[in-house]
C-alpha cells in the first residue's frame, strides 16, 4: 500500500459521494455505483444468466450452489439454501428472474443503508477508522491486524478504502440481514476460523459483546442433557461408593425405595446450577491461556490446546468443586422416604462438623484426571476424524453426525481411562469426617485394590458410559436450537 494512501483526504478522491436529499432510494444506489438504470439492469441480467448456465429460465438449489462455488466462496459458507429461500417468494423451489431481481433490489438498498451509516463523513467510501468505530458501537472488539484483514478482503483494488461497489460485491449474495454483527461474523467465519471441530463454542467469540448468548445457549444445553441423564448419574455415584459387591439391579431398587421416581433425580438441581458458572469459567480461562501461550496470535497448536484446555478445566473444577461435593453427599445420603436434607442444612453440617477444607475433599484425584482425559479425548478425536475423512468420506469434511460419533467414542475412551480417579474422588467426597473410613487418597487406592481388585475401580462405569451418547446428542441438539432462538446462526 502506498504511503499517501494513509491520508484520508487523498484516499477519498477514489470515492463517489452521493449528494441526493430525501429517503434512500434506488437513485442513491445508482449514483453510488456510477451506473445508469440500463447498465444496472444489464448487470443483474448477466448475473442471473451466470447462475442459469443451462438457459432454463429459473434457478434451483443445484444451480445456485454451483454458481456460488464458481465464485470461490468457501463451501461451508455459501448459503445456497438460504439464498434460495430468500429469493423464492412463491416457495415453488425455483427462482425466476423477477424474484431474483426483487432480491437484488432489496439487498442493494439494504447494503447502501448500512454503508451510509458507517460512512459518517459522507464522502462515498468507508475508511478503516470509520469501520472500526462502527464495529465498536455494535459491541464488537477487533484489533488492528483483524481490522486490516477485514478491509483487505473487501477492498479489491487495495487502496485502503472500501467503496460501495466493493461493499456490495462482498455482501450481495449474503442472504441474512446485513447488520454489522452479522457481517463481521460472516467475514470471521469465512476468512479467520474453521469451527468444524468446535461445534459448541466457536473461536473468536470472546470478541463479541454477545458472548453471553453463547454461554446461555451452552448452559441451557448442558442443563437439558444433565437432567435427561440424571438417573444414570445417580446410579453411577451409588455404585462408586459401594465397597461390597455392587450390581445395577439392587442399586436401582434401593433408589426407588428411598425416593420413588424423584429419587433418581436427587442432586440434579445442583448439577444443573453448576453448568453455567463452570462453562463460563472454563471458556474464559481457556481463551486467556490460549492467547498467552500463543503470544496473542491464538495459534497454539495441539499441545497448546491440550495445556490450555487442561488448565482451564482445572481452574473451573476448583472454582465449583464445593457444589460438586455437596451434590455427591446429597446423592449418597442414606435416608427413609421423604427425609432428604436440604442443601442449606447439608452444607451447614459439613462446614460446622468437618470444616471448610472438607468442601475440597477429593479435589486432587479430580484434577489429576483432567489433563490425561483431555489428552486422550483430543488425540482419539483427531485420529477418528482423520480416519473418517480418509476411509468413509473420501477427503470430504465430516458433518455433525460424524463429529458426534467421533466425539462419543473419544469421550468414552477418555472417561474409561481416568475412571479409577473418578471412583477415588467420589469415595473421598462421600466420606464424612466422623466415619474415617479412609485416611488419604493413597489409602483409598490400596484398600480398594486389596478388597475389591481392579474391578473395584470401575464400579458404575456402565451407567457412566450409557450417559455419553444421549448426553452428547441432547447437548448438541439443544445447543443448536438455542443458537437459532438467540439468533446466533
Amino acid at each position: 500500500m502506498a504511503a499517501e494512501s494513509n491520508d484520508p483526504q487523498a484516499r477519498s478522491g477514489c470515492c463517489n459521494p452521493v449528494k441526493k436529499p430525501g429517503p434512500i432510494s434506488m437513485d442513491h444506489v445508482l449514483s453510488a455505483l456510477r451506473e445508469t438504470k440500463e447498465e444496472r439492469d444489464s448487470r443483474i441480467r448477466s448475473l442471473f444468466s451466470f447462475f442459469d448456465s443451462n438457459n432454463a429460465g429459473y434457478l434451483d438449489y443445484a444451480m445456485i450452489e454451483k454458481g456460488i462455488s464458481a465464485m470461490q466462496i468457501p463451501s461451508d459458507y455459501k448459503f445456497a439454501k438460504e439464498l434460495l429461500e430468500v429469493c423464492d417468494a412463491n416457495q415453488d423451489g425455483r427462482v425466476d428472474y423477477q424474484e431474483f431481481r426483487k432480491y437484488m433490489d432489496d439487498k442493494e438498498l439494504e447494503l447502501y443503508r448500512i454503508f451510509q451509516a458507517i460512512d459518517v463523513e459522507h464522502n462515498g467510501c468507508i475508511l478503516p477508522e470509520e469501520l472500526l468505530d462502527a464495529l465498536v458501537r455494535a459491541g464488537i472488539e477487533i484489533d488492528d491486524d483483524e481490522l486490516a484483514s477485514f478491509v483487505e478482503h473487501v477492498d479489491k483494488d487495495n487502496n485502503g478504502i472500501i467503496t460501495f461497489e466493493e461493499w456490495r460485491d462482498f455482501l450481495l449474495l449474503y442472504p441474512h440481514e446485513a447488520t454489522l454483527e452479522n457481517i463481521y461474523r460472516y467475514w470471521e467465519r469465512v476468512y479467520l476460523v474453521d469451527i468444524g471441530e468446535h461445534a459448541v463454542i466457536p473461536e473468536g467469540i470472546s470478541r463479541h459483546v454477545h458472548a453471553t448468548k453463547y454461554l446461555i445457549a451452552g448452559g441451557v444445553a448442558g442443563a437439558a442433557s444433565r437432567s435427561a441423564t440424571a438417573p444414570l448419574d445417580r446410579l453411577k455415584v451409588i455404585l462408586q461408593v459401594q465397597t461390597t459387591h455392587a450390581s445395577i439391579g439392587p442399586a436401582v431398587k434401593n433408589i426407588w425405595k428411598e425416593g420413588g421416581l424423584l429419587g433418581f433425580f436427587r442432586g440434579n438441581g445442583l448439577n444443573v446450577l453448576k453448568v453455567a458458572p463452570e462453562s463460563a469459567i472454563k471458556f474464559y480461562t481457556y481463551e486467556m491461556l490460549k492467547n498467552f501461550i500463543g503470544d496473542g496470535s491464538g495459534d497454539v497448536g495441539t499441545l497448546g490446546r491440550l495445556v490450555s484446555g487442561g488448565l482451564a478445566g482445572a481452574v473451573a473444577q476448583t472454582s465449583i468443586y464445593p457444589m460438586d461435593l455437596v451434590k455427591t453427599r446429597l446423592q449418597t445420603y442414606v435416608c427413609e422416604r421423604g427425609s432428604v436434607p436440604s442443601l442449606r442444612r447439608l452444607s451447614r453440617d459439613i462446614w460446622v462438623k468437618e470444616g471448610p477444607r472438607a468442601f475440597y475433599r477429593g479435589l486432587v484425584p479430580s484434577l489429576l484426571g483432567i489433563v490425561p482425559y483431555a489428552g486422550i479425548d483430543l488425540t482419539a478425536y483427531e485420529t477418528l476424524k482423520d480416519m473418517s475423512k480418509k476411509y468413509i468420506l473420501h477427503d470430504g469434511e465430516p458433518g455433525p453426525v460424524v463429529q458426534l460419533g467421533c466425539g462419543t467414542i473419544s469421550g468414552s475412551l477418555g472417561a474409561t481411562c481416568v475412571y479409577p480417579l473418578q471412583v477415588v474422588r467420589t469415595r473421598m467426597q462421600a466420606q464424612r469426617s466422623d466415619s474415617a473410613a479412609y485416611c488419604s487418597m493413597s489409602d483409598i487406592f490400596w484398600r480398594t485394590y486389596s478388597h475389591e481388585g481392579l474391578r473395584g475401580f470401575y464400579k458404575g462405569l456402565f451407567p457412566n458410559l450409557l450417559k455419553v451418547v444421549p448426553a452428547a446428542s441432547i447437548t448438541y441438539m439443544v445447543y443448536e436450537a438455542m443458537k437459532k432462538s438467540l439468533e446466533l446462526d
